[in-house]
């Protein structure tokens, strides 16, 4: 026995030595004539974008099992700085989807090389580009320049992340190998000439030192279109091409900012596309993709697929653009992009395209496809209670101020504010609401009038306001700009003064704050409803077992749905969104929850239905 025994103790000291050495290997990556090294041997880099915030962490790894079963070796992610620092000073790395260091290691135990990419600008159709909206609040302080009050700020984030991750690079025994300064700068270079080359690149060179000062012990590199690699480049870090097709073009244009030699890269090679509301669903086909994938395979060309994987822009973390003719342009819930692995992590035909494409040129093992997440029908879910928003709040403290103010001025990110005034004397005419952000419904009395929408431009009403009656606007924020100039002109809410016929309301408003970051809890609140005024629905529904699924949103008008305390984001009849992703890990077996916010109203529902298919590509004109 007394031999047992020290043979057991024996394999248990060989056991434990061999997890530490496991833990403790080394392998080095580095730049070195031209080419990316991997243990000194060279290595092509074919990866795939997925951003951890976008995907319910129990997916990490269904996600990742995807990847590297379409040949890919290596997995791209933004730090989007916002979805850390949750209030000024206030840090999250833990909760939900932001454990980022689980997230890492989940990509090295899984085989992949991770390429960071921490901003402090993201752009990722994520709202505000990354950056935390009170940065607007602190006077003096101007984003994305060489201003000292912007600096300190991502400063504090750089060292906040690199707190998290300096350990998790692969010079620590990691999967990084690589990290981004800033993200796409050329094209900002290039969007605010007002603001000499001198300072731009004085900015951007900061933004390498504080990296490499927090920790950042890591070849560093940056990423814009090839034509903006003199706004956007640094010496020091690797020049990458974002939608480069032409090899010829890539090669020249690195060689000229890198010293006249590789490697070359092309860090966001677009499968899909991005998508606004109200926009048709934006799709890039199969050919197209692979005939490009292939060229770059044969060149020995590495490359980053934007999107691999998009996922869902859960709660109001999706951004906006905007163009020429539209003032804003406010992304979908959806981030599925047309990509390779679908926004539930289904397999695509473009994916096994790729795949194919891919197992006849990488010399590594490719693995089997996982199996799907099993997807179920929910039963038509019964709504038994309404609440009318309006009895909440009128219960509620309102801040009042001679002038409307903006979210900012509220200090409040996201959700709704619902700004009211008692008029004494009647008024009527054209009411204008200029820059409203971003969409407005207005009311006379508790009646609806109708509707302000910036994406459409309407900032405009007519409205009779007899002798003591009020007049009341709730105002959505739709998601801040994320890329472009304008980036600079973020603010919510009603912006600018309101106008009757020419005359400036002054005097007595109230603002009621609706930020929605939680699930309303409608047990505790009346019941009511009327048509036409802002609702709460909420119900009860029960499953036998969990699985993916689908809410079917398309008889609705607008607004967001909580289920079990989780928003899936906002819907919007408009399209060309027409169903909400509701992963199976938000769901329970037994009792669920659902709360749905609907703005519109305009009639009474019973039920929501939810089916197995996504709809993304149904674009409906709104009457």
């Amino acid at each position: 026995m007394k031999r047992l025994r020290i043979a057991i103790v024996s394999c248990l000291l060989l056991m434990t030595g061999s997890l530490f050495a496991a833990q403790q290997a080394r392998h080095t990556f580095s730049i070195q004539n031209g080419n990316f090294l991997y243990d000194g041997k060279p290595i092509q880099i074919h990866s795939g974008e997925m951003h951890y915030e976008r995907v319910p962490a129990p997916y990490w790894r269904h996600r990742l099992k995807m990847m590297k079963a379409m040949g890919l070796n290596a997995v791209a992610t933004y730090v989007f700085w916002n979805y850390h620092e949750v209030a000024p000073g206030k840090w999250d790395w833990k909760t939900g989807n932001r454990n980022i260091r689980e997230f890492l290691k989940a990509c090295q135990e899984e085989g992949m090389l991770v390429i960071l990419r921490p901003g402090p600008y993201g752009c990722g159709e994520w709202e505000f580009g990354g950056y935390p909206w009170w940065l607007q609040k602190t006077k003096g302080l101007v984003i994305r320049t060489d201003n000292q009050q912007f600096l300190d700020s991502c400063r504090a984030y750089i060292n906040q992340l690199a707190g998290q991750v300096r350990d998790l690079q692969i010079t620590n025994g990691g999967p990084i190998v690589m990290v981004q300064v800033e993200n796409e700068f050329g094209s900002y270079v290039a969007q605010r000439k007002d603001i000499p080359l001198e300072v731009h690149r004085s900015y951007n060179a900061k933004i390498r030192q504080m990296l490499l000062d927090a920790g950042f012990n890591i070849n560093t590199f940056t990423s814009d279109g090839s034509w903006l690699f003199k706004g956007g480049s640094i010496e020091g870090a690797l020049p990458t091409a974002n939608g480069e097709d032409n090899i010829e073009n890539l090669k020249k244009v690195v060689n000229e900012y890198h010293h006249g030699v590789g490697p070359y890269m092309v860090a966001e090679f677009y499968p899909g596309w991005l998508d606004h509301w109200n926009e048709p669903f934006q799709k890039v086909s199969t050919q197209a993709v692979v005939k490009q994938a292939k060229k770059y395979l044969e060149a020995g060309i590495n490359f980053n697929i934007y999107m691999v994987h998009g996922g869902t822009n859960f709660g109001f973390t999706s951004g906006a653009n905007y163009g020429n003719a539209k003032d804003i342009q406010p992304d979908i819930t959806s981030y599925d992009y047309d990509a390779p692995i679908s926004e539930a992590g289904w397999n695509t035909p473009k994916y096994d395209s790729l795949r194919a494409l891919m197992m006849k040129y990488v010399k590594y093992k490719v693995p089997a496809v996982p199996a799907r997440i099993p997807v179920i029908a929910l039963p038509h879910i019964t709504l038994d209670k309404t609440v009318d928003l309006f009895q909440v709040i009128n219960k509620m403290q309102p801040v009042e101020n001679d002038k409307p103010m903006t979210f900012e001025d509220l200090n409040q990110g996201f959700g709704y504010v619902l700004y009211r005034r008692h008029f004494n004397q009647p008024i009527n005419g054209m009411m204008r609401v200029p820059g409203i952000a971003d969409y407005g419904i207005v009311y006379v009395n508790g009646k609806k009038v109708g509707e302000l929408n910036r994406l459409t431009g309407k900032d405009s009403i007519e409205v009779n306001i007899p002798f003591n009656s009020t007049l009341d606007i709730l105002v959505e924020n739709c998601g801040r700009i994320n890329y472009g100039a304008r980036i600079t002109e973020n603010l919510k809410g009603i912006i600018q003064p309101i106008t009757i016929e020419g005359n400036e309301i002054t005097g007595n408003w109230q603002m009621y704050q609706l930020p929605m970051d939680k699930m309303p809890d409608t047990k505790t609140l009346p019941a009511g409803y009327e048509a036409g005024k802002p609702v709460l629905y909420s119900g009860t529904f029960t499953v036998n077992q969990v699985g993916d699924t689908f809410l079917d949103m398309e008889k609705w008008g607008k607004g967001i749905v909580f289920v079990n305390g989780i928003n899936l984001g906002r819907y919007w009849k408009v399209g060309p969104q027409q169903t909400l992703y509701l992963p199976g890990c938000f769901l329970k077996k037994g009792k669920n929850e659902i709360v749905i916010f609907e703005q519109q109203n305009d009639t009474k529902k019973n039920e929501v239905a939810g089916v197995t298919q996504p709809v993304l590509d149904k674009l409906v004109k709104e009457q």
